[in-house]
């Protein structure tokens, strides 16, 4: 009986050292009750005493040598992290209010346990519930833990590859102590253990501060190669070829050792690291000796757009090339037909891209087809004003939604490159049509945007000229190319 309130109020580490113990003390006194029987000896007080203390002293050495052993879960934390208290782990990424009270409920219990750290990742077709289990955490407190991350995270937005970080008690088999998941470089969202039954829920966002980037170099084989060698994010580079894309063919534009400028919004954690990029402020490129430099402003009623150092906006009435990365494989103008095998007249122009490419909109306007058409294949023609309209042939597909009647937005993708239609491979036939005749995308000479004027040409200037001030402050001078 008193050995039963023993293991009741005791540890777990101090039952597996009584048990241990008396276990080798019952195992000596067994073989020597044996031996005696075989010997036919009589039994004596001073050997008795002796295999009494031959039996404590093995007892205690096998508890010290097996207790690493026979402790709870420590045979199943191989690779795992070890934390003196379960506070180093879950209190470094909690706020201080909340870190006091786990604090002081650990102290009212008496206990600092012990913890191990195991990682998991979501596998296709996986879930939560399931991760947590494969990582060890007992079915009814996994659930209470999903339960309390519904109320700052919706569990079935987890996506295969996102890591689920827990902590389990070492104390008593493995319970859970929290549950870590890492959204992205800036918010996590975490369950932490009350007591028994219960968990809260926080999602904890790094402090973010903005800084600017500047930076420059020169083009040796391609615009994106050039800028991603300077550091900057592929996102930007997309936005920036976007943004020119109104005067520059990319295929064409583009010749060696021809330069570029970059300033750049970045949101840095307090460690210094990147997280996130913003906005491009100003960029700048020097095509054959000519410089066309863009500078963003935003006008009083809110919109923002790039304008030149005149104050003209660079946003024309339709896209040169819809579509980004493709390769110009045929102008317009009088070609042999790669399938008919006569001349005939092209009038579009084409660009070679890999099948599923997006294809975006020359500008905005209304759907005004959207089907199949004969040789073209899957068609789609956008009708942007009373003049203009500009169409796409051998699609894929279209987006969703993109129907006859729908408006969309220029750069808005539309559709997907494919090879429909009287076609020798994944290309778009691009076209623009000006009344009822089509006329050659490259050429045609495009109506200007936004003009800035008065009160709010000056504010222009007063914001160019702060920006070029910081430009100056961020940027080092470029280093020429050997052989320029």
């Amino acid at each position: 009986m008193i050995y039963k309130i023993f293991l009741l109020t005791s540890g777990a580490r101090i039952r597996i050292v009584a048990t241990a113990f008396l276990i080798q003390v019952a195992m000596v006194s067994f073989i020597t009750r044996i031996r005696r029987r075989l010997r036919r000896a009589p039994a004596t007080v001073g050997g008795n005493q002796r295999m009494f203390t031959w039996g404590v002293l093995v007892g205690a050495v096998f508890a010290a040598v097996g207790l690493p052993l026979l402790a709870p879960g420590v045979l199943s934390a191989r690779n795992q992290t070890p934390y003196d208290t379960v506070d180093d782990l879950r209190l470094s990424a909690l706020p201080l209010d909340k870190a006091l009270l786990l604090s002081e409920i650990s102290l009212q219990n008496n206990r600092r346990p012990l913890a191990v750290a195991r990682e998991e990742t979501v596998k296709n077709g996986s879930n939560l519930m399931e991760t947590l289990l494969r990582a060890g955490v007992p079915g009814a407190e996994a659930h209470q833990a999903i339960v309390a991350l519904q109320d700052v995270f919706d569990p079935r937005a987890l996506r295969a590859g996102q890591r689920i970080q827990v902590a389990l008690d070492t104390e008593s088999d493995l319970h859970l102590v929290s549950v870590v998941i890492p959204l992205d470089a800036v918010r996590t969202v975490v369950a932490h253990r009350i007591d028994e039954k219960r968990f809260f829920s926080e999602a904890i966002e790094k402090p973010l501060s903005l800084a600017v980037v500047a930076t420059n170099g020169l083009i040796q084989d391609s615009l994106f190669q050039a800028m991603n060698a300077e550091g900057v994010p592929d996102r930007l580079i997309m936005d920036l070829i976007r943004i020119y894309s109104w005067d520059v063919d990319f295929q064409r534009d583009i010749q060696r050792n021809d330069r570029f400028e970059i300033m750049f919004e970045t949101h840095v954690d307090p460690d210094g690291n990147r997280v996130k990029t913003g906005n491009i402020l100003m960029a700048s490129l020097s095509l054959s000796g000519t410089e066309l430099r863009l500078i963003r402003h935003e006008l009083a009623d809110g919109n923002v757009d790039y304008f030149n150092e005149n104050g003209e906006s660079v946003r024309k009435a339709l896209l040169r090339t819809p579509v980004d990365g493709a390769r110009l494989s045929s102008r317009y103008g009088k070609r042999k037909h790669p399938i008919l095998g006569y001349t005939r007249m092209h009038r579009g122009v084409d660009f070679s891209a890999p099948r599923g490419t997006p294809v975006m909109a020359a500008g905005d306007g209304v759907v005004e087809f959207a089907g199949t058409n004969g040789a073209y294949g899957r068609y789609l023609r956008i009708r942007h004003n009373a003049s203009y309209k500009s169409a796409y042939a051998h699609l894929k597909g279209f987006s969703k939604g993109v129907r006859v009647g729908t408006r969309v937005k220029q750069g808005q993708i539309v559709a997907y490159v494919g090879t429909t239609g009287m076609s020798t491979g994944p290309h778009l036939h691009y076209e623009i049509h000006r009344g009822t005749a089509q006329i050659n995308p490259l050429s045609l000479k495009l109506p200007t945007g936004q003009k800035l004027a008065g009160d709010a040409l000056r504010a222009f200037q007063s914001n160019r000229t702060a920006l070029e001030a910081t430009f100056a402050g961020l940027i080092r001078p470029l280093q020429t190319a050997a052989n320029d």
